[in-house]
Formats: C-alpha cells, sequence, structure tokens
C-alpha cells in the first residue's frame, strides 16, 4: 500500500527540512510524484525504506497514577523480557496518567509510529494499558497500517 505525502509532511516524517528533500530529489536520492499543480509528493513507505526484519515493536506500558509507578515499572520489566525472548527490535513506550486521556505523549508517538508505517507488531500486558476505552480504535489503525 503506498501512502503519499506533502513535502512538509515527508521532511517531519524522517526529520529533514524540506530544502533536504529537494537537494536529495536532485542527487537522485529520491522520486517524488508530481501533482497536476506540480507539487511534490513523497512515497512513505520510500521514505521509511521497506519493511524488513529490524522493524520495530513497540511495547506500551501506563498507569494512571504516581502512586501505582511500582506497577508501570514492573509492566516495563515484563514487556521488556517477554520482546526480548522473541528476538524482537523493541522500543517501550510509558506513560503516566488516565487511560481516558488521549493527549498522553506516548500513546500520541504511537499513534505516530503506527500511521507512518513503523510498528511491526504492538504489545501490551492488557489492552486497558492502552485505553481504558477505545483501545479498539487503535487496533484498527494497527490494521490499516499493517
Amino acid at each position: 500500500m503506498s501512502n503519499w505525502v506533502s513535502a512538509s509532511q515527508a521532511a517531519e516524517l524522517i526529520g529533514v527540512s524540506t530544502r533536504t528533500l529537494l537537494r536529495w530529489e536532485e542527487q537522485g536520492k529520491l522520486k517524488p510524484m508530481r501533482t497536476s499543480g506540480g507539487h511534490r509528493r513523497y512515497d512513505v513507505s520510500e521514505l521509511l525504506g521497506t519493511k524488513n526484519d529490524s522493524s520495530l515493536t513497540i511495547g506500551y506500558a501506563r498507569c494512571s497514577s504516581h502512586d501505582q509507578k511500582e506497577d508501570l515499572k514492573r509492566q516495563v520489566l515484563v514487556l521488556e523480557s517477554y520482546c526480548a525472548s522473541k528476538g524482537w527490535n523493541f522500543e517501550i513506550i510509558q506513560d503516566l496518567g488516565s487511560g481516558m486521556n488521549y493527549r498522553k505523549k506516548g500513546l500520541i508517538r504511537l499513534i505516530k509510529l503506527i500511521t507512518t508505517y513503523q510498528v511491526e507488531r504492538l504489545v501490551l500486558s492488557h489492552k486497558d494499558r492502552l485505553l481504558r476505552f477505545g483501545s479498539d480504535l487503535i487496533f484498527y489503525l494497527c490494521e490499516q497500517f499493517g
């Protein structure tokens, strides 16, 4: 599945300036598509490279309050142990906040990684750790973005 993005979105996605994208195009490193109006559109899969065995596994841990920090540490340890035992290339994202808060920094980062095709699999200790209500929406995003 190809997903085309504008130059500014492409630059933000890979952490470079739009001028760098233009320079890479001039050097032949990138081949953007041109719209009828002459605007550049970049293929996300080309920007991020093709999926391979080094795809990223994300472990997500969350607890609701500072009183539960020990539970957060336990979740992280369980997720790290599990992912390491499978031999996966993984990263753990942690959040401290309500499961009903959709504005948690880690959750927003997770959604961004999923929607830019950077996540191979998502590992949770329990689906309520993701969100108290609405975890099915994140699972749907996972399905749609591979």
